[in-house]
């Protein structure tokens, strides 16, 4: 693991596109899949988010040939609720479905609390689907409570999802 550059804009877009197809592939639409994936995973929100100074992004690769089967992003806070000054945003943690149980994802979450606490901050948020059960119970196992909710549109569609809380 370690933190991605804008030259990792690319292979991030790549796996955040293929793990988002992955997870709703067989609950959204066609169409509402791609304009998600358009909007929200091309490569230049990674480059931007890469050149942030305010936002770490975290690029899980295994050898050899580097390949990325994981990422996560943690910036600053978007969620419809009263935020504290030390709170930051897990917004992103994905891994591959074949990095499912080879401890890749316990590492992204380890790697996002240490440089979140590094950053000065006290409190991660994080949303996530409301029937992704797999990331629920994840989370959980983390540490992390529901706070409340939040309506995110992906397409034509809108959904009520959690938004979870740990204190760091």
């Amino acid at each position: 693991m370690r933190q991605a550059g804008v030259e990792d804009a690319i292979a991030l877009s790549l796996v955040a596109n293929a793990a988002f197809l992955d997870t709703y592939a067989l609950v959204l639409t066609r169409d509402d899949l791609i304009a998600h994936c358009i909007k929200n995973n091309g490569v230049e929100t990674f480059a931007a988010w890469a050149s942030d100074p305010a936002t770490i992004v975290t690029i899980a690769e295994v050898e050899p040939g580097h390949v990325p089967l994981g990422y996560a992003v943690l910036t600053t806070p978007d969620f419809p609720i009263e935020r504290r000054s030390g709170d930051v945003e897990l917004r992103r943690i994905y891994t591959l479905k074949q990095a499912h149980g080879s401890g890749i994802g316990p590492a992204l979450m380890a790697r996002a609390m240490e440089d979140a606490c590094r950053l000065g901050h006290d409190r991660m948020l994080l949303g996530v689907w409301e029937h992704n059960d797999r990331a629920r119970a994840f989370y959980e196992r983390n540490g992390f409570t529901v706070i409340g909710t939040r309506r995110f549109q992906v397409g034509a569609e809108i959904h009520d999802d959690p938004i979870y809380a740990r204190t760091l």
